[in-house]
């Protein structure tokens, strides 16, 4: 469904269940990394897009000039509000408190949203590792803004939705997701220094090639402790290196410590450095239409998430087996796991004629091997965050 569609879509209920139309309506994408897993707490390079799936905010003041925030979602049974006359905390439903984090962080900078009646929908598909939650904060952020008046910088916008992240959901997230959302430029991937924070947006405009993306629709459970186990393996392999971070580590390096260190040890880090080396090299690839090259380091960057920081999973190994099995031929240039693994999507390069037949076949197979059925969209490089009213 187009943005608009959606928009007038989310309107109409808006009016169903508040009996006016909305006065403000915002969105936020969710987003894809085509390229860069693991890279960000390293002080690396990441390669996301901003995908065509969308959280969509309307809103209107209540009749009644309460001081409350009303939060209805049409994906939730339970509403949630924030009353703003009382310090803000996290709270029940758990949903509402990606919402409660934002208002927390604008109040703190002395802007008050005021009292509203938010109905939200989001197509950006939960725990699939497309960054829902931080559509989300975005989205909320991009309301403010549009309710008050008062626009704040881009890059301080995904610093504090990333805060309302780490203190009110307690997700220890990087900035990537939040960056994209906010920064994201239709037609273009945004490379996103993670040590800087400097940005460069990448265009990606060939209409002979999309992104598809495979929802596997599993995220086995020990995906937490293992993310908290990798970061404590790469500060270790900092540490034997002498260098600040895995970023400043070069693959000679690298090889002449391997005696210092335990193989896992030696294994993550060669992740996580050859990773940031593919990350630019795909950019650049991208910025030539180079596709079959940016496919090969798409498959590469599986295969080293596989071997060497072990967070795949064989539902995402088999989505890989099934795409090779298409091949180039079939009209794919490359894929690969996305985000922090144990489930969640694999993101592949593809050729826009054949999106049908790909994703026919991925369905088919995928649905014979493990028994569940996948999710799979397409998607071109989306707009960030955006006001649709208001």
């Amino acid at each position: 469904m187009l943005l608009q569609e959606l928009s007038n879509a989310v309107s109409a209920e808006f009016q169903k269940y508040y009996g006016r139309p909305p006065r403000w309506i915002v969105a936020a994408p969710g987003r894809v990394n085509v390229i860069g897993e693991h890279t960000d707490y390293n002080d690396g390079f990441v390669l996301p897009m901003a995908i065509e799936r969308y959280c969509v905010m309307a809103a209107d003041r209540p009749l009644d000039g309460r001081n409350l925030i009303n939060l209805r979602s049409t994906l939730e049974a339970e509403e949630a509000t924030i009353d703003l006359s009382a310090p803000i905390k996290p709270g029940i439903p758990k949903w509402g408190n990606y919402v409660r984090g934002m208002v927390a962080g604008f109040l703190a900078r002395g802007i008050n949203p005021g009292g509203l009646e938010v109905l939200l929908h989001s197509t950006v598909p939960p725990g699939g590792g497309l960054s829902s939650s931080a559509a989300l904060e975005v989205g909320t952020a991009t309301l403010i803004e549009a309710v008050t008046g008062q626009p704040i910088d881009p890059v301080e916008k995904a610093l504090l939705a990333q805060k309302a992240e780490h203190d009110f959901a307690g997700v220890p997230c990087g900035i990537m997701d939040q960056f994209i959302s906010t920064l994201g430029q239709a037609g273009h991937l945004l490379l996103l220094d993670c040590r800087t924070r400097k940005t460069e947006l990448i265009p990606m405009n060939d209409p002979s090639v999309m992104v598809l993306i495979v929802n596997t629709n599993v995220k086995h459970e020990l995906g937490s402790g293992e993310y908290a186990k990798r970061r404590a393996e790469c500060e270790s392999a900092a540490n034997l290196l002498g260098v600040a971070s895995l970023r400043d580590a070069t693959p000679d390096q690298l090889e002449r410590a391997r005696g210092e260190m335990s193989e896992v040890i030696y294994r993550r880090a060669r992740h996580v450095i050859s990773e940031i080396e593919r990350t630019v090299h795909a950019a650049e690839g991208i910025r030539e239409s180079n596709w079959p090259g940016v496919g090969n380091l798409m498959y590469a960057s599986h295969y080293s998430l596989r071997d060497d920081y072990e967070v795949s999973c064989p539902e995402l190994d088999t989505v890989i087996d099934i795409v090779e099995d298409i091949g180039y031929r079939g009209g794919v240039y490359g894929c690969r796991m996305t985000g922090g693994g144990f489930g969640g999507c694999v993101v592949a390069l593809v050729k826009a004629s054949a999106v049908e037949a790909i994703s026919h076949k991925i369905a088919a197979e995928y649905k014979i091997r493990t028994g569940i059925e996948a999710g799979i969209f397409s998607s071109r490089p989306a707009a960030g965050a955006t006001v649709i009213k208001g």
